[in-house]
């Protein structure tokens, strides 16, 4: 018998301790259970050799575009037009994957085709978000540079006006899809007005060369990339016409956000749920180290946290449905879901014990890929100073 399995008369799923499930209508738990037989079918066999090899299944986006994942959250031109809640309970069930699958779904739906419902011009949408949507052409997005990162204005990448057209030049950084993406949503500075544009780039465009990231020991199961762009001429069609502020990429990243609030409570789960099946079964001095005080503990921590991250992304959910959620809101939850999931996935790892370092199990992979997560789409300190103005007031970002 599975020691989870002695439980007194009257305590819940330990998997759903809270019951988190019946707040959720049949629409969403449909949803949430598509995904989630999705990810065992199609991620869960061969996620350790993706991780370990450093590759993702190109393939896998017309998968994702079949189950209507990609660009869910927008309405028209071949987008599921779901809820704000759906939408975060796929990142959660994709997440509880491997971050390489939410971060392509994040990536190809808030991040590339967002800015183009958001922002692109009608013949934009029409020719762009249909095949994005189903997975036929991938998206990246191009605004961190090697110098600007958290401070995503300080960009040197421009694009001046010759005649007619637009010509680039910049690098970009640490872009998720970038040697795999058929599109490039790319932001630049107009150097003799400071306009910050957005222009949609076909990446065979000459000029255009997105060298892959080698060598990282964090989300390997997703391709990493430079964005190299040497004189990149392109018409004034390719512009985004609809802004011309750091207000276009700022509510692409608030998006994506939202999506890895959500995200980061599957990684938990996941590492949950392997340290209490394995506390469960793994026998030590003839009793299953579940049986041991310590082990319990951490055990109860592990779940206090993912099922209170999870009730919060839910409570955000709910509000964005509703109209409610602001960027600090998002902030908060990023902030905490993320360095929550990260101590969760720690504390999993000691659970197993030297099984915890291989890829026979997933936390070490979750332990990892959540050190980027921690960091990307504004980092854990970044999140804390956007909160510290929100309650004081006081900006704490320049001295």
């Amino acid at each position: 018998m599975n020691a989870s399995d002695e439980r007194p008369f009257g305590v819940g799923d330990p998997r759903d301790f809270l019951e988190i499930d019946a707040l959720l209508d049949d629409e969403e738990r449909m949803l949430r259970d598509t995904v989630r037989r999705f990810v065992d079918d199609r991620v869960l066999p061969d996620v350790a050799d993706w991780f370990e090899e450093g590759t993702f299944p190109r393939d896998m986006a017309k998968d994702l575009g079949a189950l209507g994942l990609l660009g869910m959250h927008l309405e028209g031109y071949g987008c599921a037009g779901a809820s704000a809640t759906a939408y975060g309970l796929a990142c959660l069930e994709l997440e509880a994957g491997d971050s390489g699958a939410r971060s392509f779904v994040s990536v190809q739906g808030s991040l590339a085709m967002f800015p183009i419902w958001r922002f692109g011009s009608e013949e934009q949408k029409q020719r762009w978000l249909p095949p994005m949507a189903a997975g036929e052409v991938i998206g990246c997005f191009g605004l961190t540079e090697p110098d600007s990162g958290s401070d995503p204005a300080s960009m040197r990448t421009t694009a001046r006006r010759d005649g007619g057209d637009w010509v680039l030049n910049g690098t970009k950084m640490w872009i998720t899809n970038g040697s795999i993406a058929d599109v490039a949503v790319v932001w630049a500075r107009e150097p003799e007005t400071s306009a910050i544009h957005g222009f949609i780039v076909p990446t065979d465009t000459p000029g255009f060369s997105a060298p892959e990231i080698h060598r990282k020991l964090s989300l390997r199961a997703s391709i990493t990339s430079e964005l190299v762009l040497d004189d990149v001429r392109l018409p004034d069609e390719a512009r985004l016409p609809e802004v011309a502020t750091m207000r276009g990429p700022l509510s692409c990243l608030n998006e994506a956000r939202y999506g890895i609030l959500w995200g980061a409570m599957g990684a938990a789960r996941a590492c949950y749920e392997a340290a209490l099946d394995y506390a469960g079964s793994r026998i030590q001095f003839d009793v299953p180290i579940a049986s041991f005080q310590l082990t319990q503990r951490k055990l109860v921590d592990m779940m206090v946290k993912v099922n209170k991250g999870t009730l919060l992304a839910l409570h955000l959910g709910r509000m964005k449905d509703r109209g409610q959620l602001s960027s600090t809101h998002v902030s908060f939850g990023k902030m905490d879901n993320v360095r929550e999931a990260l101590w969760v996935a720690r504390e999993a790892r000691g659970v197993l014990g030297a099984n915890g370092i291989t890829l026979e199990y997933p936390v070490i992979r979750h332990m990892n890929n959540l050190e980027s997560v921690y960091t990307y789409e504004g980092t854990n300190e970044i999140h804390t100073l956007v909160l510290g103005q929100a309650i004081t007031g006081i900006s704490a970002f320049r001295a």
